[in-house]
C-alpha cells in the first residue's frame, strides 16, 4: 500500500532551526515513506499564503533529488524563513506520497497524488472497493482520473459543507465507503490538517513546535533516532486508530481528536465551519494545459516556428486562407472515363479501417456510383476495431475488400528497435520513423493495380483539416504546400527531410538496424515514385459530423473505448506517438485538427479547447496493447518518456 506522511512546524520551531535541518528533515521523511511505495511521489506545501503541489511518476528518492522538488521546497521554506524574521506567526506545513500502484497507472499524472479535488488538497493510502456504488449513488461527483482517491476527497469535501463538521463527515464517509482509508488533506478555505482513517494506518508525535506523521510507527522511530536530522527531546509515537480523526490548527498549532466528546460536542453545538481563509492552490507539476496558447485556436508556444503578434494570434491563423476544394462537379468529370459500363469494378479504394477512408467507400460506392474493390494493407498495426469497421463496411456495400501484408513478424520487430532507439536519444523529429514500414501502402495500391488492370486509384486524404505539419516541423522543415499528402512534399524539403534522418543517423547508431529497408523504401515510395493517385478530399469538403454521423448511424461504424475523438482510432500507433507529442510539447495532432476546425468556422475556440484537453487523455488501453505487440514494457516505456525533458 502507499505511504502517506507530512509535517507541521511552528514559526517558533523556524526562529531555533536553520533551514538546511528542516531541508534535511522532509528529505528523510520521504526517504523513510519509499518502502511503502516507490512508483510515483508528490508533496503538498502549505505556506499559509498558498499551497503548492508537485508530482512525478518516479521514486520518492529520484523524486527529492529533482530540480523541480529542490526548488520547490527551498522558495517555500526561504518564504517561511522570511515570515519569521518579521515576527509574524506564519507556520509551514506539508503532505507527502510515495505510491504503490493499485488503480490508475502512475505514467498519467492526473492518477498521482497528492490529489486537489474540490477545494481539498489531500493524499490517500488505501482502497475503496465500492467505488462504482458510491458514484452511482452521488451523480453530482465526477471523476477526472481513474483514482479511488479522487471520489473520496470530493465525497469529504461533499459531506463537509453539508455536514459543517469534519469528525462528523468522516464519521460519515466510513459508514458509507468499504475497503480502507487512510487520509490527510489541507482545505483550501481554513487553516487545519486533517488526518482521519478507518484502519488505524496513522501515527505521530507532536509538541508545541513541530507535528509529524507517517502510515507507520518505524518511519518515525527512524526519524526520532536522526539526531543530526532532528534536534527534540525524545518524543512518544501515537497511533491515530481506526475510525479516529484528528483536526490540527495550524494557526494555534494544537489540535483535538475527534474522540474527545467535550471539544466535538461544543463544535457540533455552534454548528461551525471555519472557512475565514482562502488559499490560492498552484500545481507546479509540468502541465500542457498551462502553456501559452493562440488566442485564436488552440495551437501552444510549443508548436514549431510559432510566434503570436501583439493580439496572442499566432502565426498559423494570420497565414490561413480558407480551404477550397475542386468541387463535385470536377471529380465526377475526372471519374467518368474509368466508370464501368457492365458493372464490373472500376476504381481501387485504399481502406484503412479509419473514419475518412470508411467515408470515402461509402462516399464512392453510393454518392459517385462507382464499382470499387477495397485494399488494406496491414502492416501489423492495423488495429482489431479498424478490421472490425471494415468489414462492416465491405459487408454492407457488397464490396470486394482486397488484404495485403507483409512479414508483420519483421515489421514489429523493426519498430521495436527503432522506438528502443528513439528512448536511448530522444528526438521529436524523428517519431514518424515508427511509422515508416506502413508507408508501402503505396507499393501495394501500385501493385494491385497491376494485378487487376484498374487504372484509378482513390486514397481518402488530403482533408486539409487534418494536416499536421509540425511533424515535419520538428524536422526543421517550415510548413509548405504539400496539400496534406506526403506525395505534396516540395522537392527541397525532401532533401531537408533526408539530411535530417541521415545527421540523427549518425548521432543515434542505434537507429542502423534492421529496419533501414523499410525506412529507405518508405522514402522511394512515399517520395521519389510518381504520384497519379486520386485524393477524394481535394473534390469534396470535409465534414467531421457529416462523416462520422454517416458511418456510424449507417454502417454500426465502432468507436474507440478509451477516447471521445474518432480520430486514428483504427491504427495502433497514433494513441502511442500523440502520448509521446503531447508529453514532450504539449499538443497533439488533434490541436492541428480542432485549430483547423476553427479558422474554418465550424467550430468555436471554446469547444476546441474543450475537445483538446479532453483528447489529450491518454489511450492507456491502446498504448498497452501497441506496446505489447512490439514487445516492449508499458511502464518502463512511459516511465522514460516522462522523464524526458518538457519543451514547457
Amino acid at each position: 500500500m502507499c505511504g502517506i506522511f507530512g509535517l507541521a512546524l511552528s514559526s517558533s520551531y523556524g526562529e531555533k532551526n536553520d533551514l538546511r535541518n528542516i531541508n534535511h528533515l522532509v528529505n528523510n521523511l520521504f526517504s523513510y515513506s519509499q518502502t511503502r511505495g516507490s512508483e510515483a511521489a508528490g508533496i503538498a506545501i502549505n505556506n499559509s499564503i498558498s499551497i503548492n503541489i508537485l508530482r512525478k511518476a518516479i521514486s520518492p528518492k529520484k523524486f527529492i533529488a529533482s530540480d523541480e522538488y529542490k526548488k520547490l521546497l527551498i522558495e517555500s521554506l526561504q518564504e517561511y524563513n522570511s515570515k519569521k524574521l518579521i515576527k509574524r506567526n506564519i507556520n509551514f506545513s506539508l503532505i507527502g506520497h510515495s505510491r504503490l500502484v493499485t488503480n490508475g497507472n502512475q505514467t498519467e499524472n492526473s492518477n498521482n497524488q497528492p490529489v486537489f479535488a474540490n477545494g481539498i488538497v489531500g493524499v490517500h493510502n488505501g482502497i475503496i472497493t465500492n467505488e462504482e456504488e458510491l458514484l452511482n449513488k452521488n451523480k453530482d461527483i465526477k471523476k477526472k482520473s481513474q483514482l479511488d482517491s479522487e471520489l473520496l476527497l470530493k465525497l469529504i469535501n461533499k459531506k463537509y459543507i453539508q455536514d459543517k463538521n469534519i469528525f462528523l463527515s468522516m464519521d460519515n464517509i466510513f459508514r458509507e465507503i468499504e475497503g480502507s482509508a487512510s487520509v490527510a488533506f489541507f482545505h483550501e478555505d481554513n487553516s487545519n490538517l486533517v488526518l482521519s482513517t478507518n484502519t488505524g494506518s496513522l501515527f505521530y508525535f507532536y509538541n508545541k513546535e513541530i507535528f509529524i506523521f507517517a502510515s507507520e510507527r518505524f518511519i518515525l522511530n527512524k526519524l526520532l533516532k536522526n539526531q543530526s536530522i532532528i534536534a527534540l527531546k525524545e518524543l512518544k509515537i501515537s497511533q491515530i486508530k481506526a475510525r479516529e480523526t484528528i483536526n490540527f490548527d495550524l494557526d494555534k498549532f494544537s489540535f483535538f481528536k475527534s474522540n474527545d466528546q467535550l471539544k466535538v460536542n461544543e463544535e457540533l453545538k455552534n454548528n461551525k465551519i471555519n472557512l475565514y481563509r482562502k488559499f490560492d492552490v498552484f500545481d507546479k507539476t509540468n502541465s500542457a494545459e498551462s502553456i501559452k496558447r493562440c488566442k485564436k485556436c488552440v495551437l501552444p508556444s510549443t508548436y514549431p516556428f510559432m510566434d503570436f503578434d501583439e493580439k496572442g494570434i499566432c502565426r498559423y491563423c494570420r497565414r490561413h486562407k480558407k480551404f477550397v476544394v475542386k468541387g463535385e462537379k470536377e471529380l465526377f468529370k475526372n471519374v467518368e472515363k474509368y466508370r464501368s459500363k457492365n458493372g464490373d469494378p472500376d476504381c481501387i479504394v485504399a481502406l484503412s479501417g479509419g473514419r475518412d477512408s470508411s467515408y470515402g467507400l461509402h462516399y464512392i460506392k453510393k454518392i459517385l456510383g462507382m464499382n470499387p474493390i477495397a485494399f488494406t494493407y496491414d502492416w501489423g498495426f492495423v488495429s482489431d476495431l479498424a478490421r472490425r469497421n471494415t468489414a462492416r463496411l465491405c459487408g454492407a456495400l457488397g464490396v470486394d475488400h482486397i488484404i495485403r501484408t507483409s512479414n508483420i513478424e519483421m515489421k514489429r520487430k523493426n519498430v521495436r528497435l527503432n522506438v528502443k532507439a528513439w528512448l536511448n536519444r530522444p528526438e521529436i523529429g524523428m517519431i514518424p520513423l515508427f511509422m515508416a514500414g506502413d508507408k508501402a501502402f503505396y507499393y501495394y495500391a501500385r501493385q494491385i493495380r497491376k494485378e487487376t488492370g484498374i487504372k484509378l486509384v482513390f486514397f481518402c486524404t488530403g482533408n486539409m483539416m487534418e494536416d499536421t505539419p509540425y511533424k515535419f516541423g520538428f524536422s526543421g522543415i517550415r510548413g509548405g504546400e504539400s496539400g496534406n499528402t506526403l506525395t505534396g512534399i516540395k522537392r527541397l524539403d525532401k532533401i531537408r527531410l533526408l539530411n535530417y534522418y541521415l545527421r540523427n543517423f549518425i548521432i543515434n547508431p542505434n537507429y542502423i538496424n534492421s529496419s533501414l529497408l523499410d525506412t529507405g523504401m518508405a522514402y522511394w515510395h512515399t517520395f521519389m515514385k510518381k504520384d497519379d493517385f486520386l485524393y477524394l478530399y481535394k473534390y469534396i469538403k470535409w465534414d467531421e459530423e457529416i462523416v462520422v454521423d454517416t458511418i456510424v448511424k449507417e454502417y454500426g461504424w465502432e468507436l474507440s473505448s478509451d477516447t471521445n475523438t474518432t480520430w486514428r482510432i483504427g491504427d495502433s500507433t497514433a494513441a502511442f506517438y500523440n502520448y509521446i507529442y503531447y508529453s514532450i510539447a504539449g499538443f497533439s495532432e488533434d490541436d492541428d485538427m480542432l485549430s483547423h476546425m476553427v479558422r474554418e468556422g465550424t467550430l468555436s475556440r471554446d469547444e476546441a479547447l474543450k475537445r483538446s484537453i479532453d483528447y489529450a487523455k491518454p489511450r492507456t488501453d491502446s498504448i498497452m496493447d501497441y506496446l505489447q505487440t512490439i514487445g516492449l514494457n508499458y511502464t518502463e516505456t512511459l516511465t522514460k518518456i516522462n522523464k524526458i525533458k518538457k519543451m514547457f
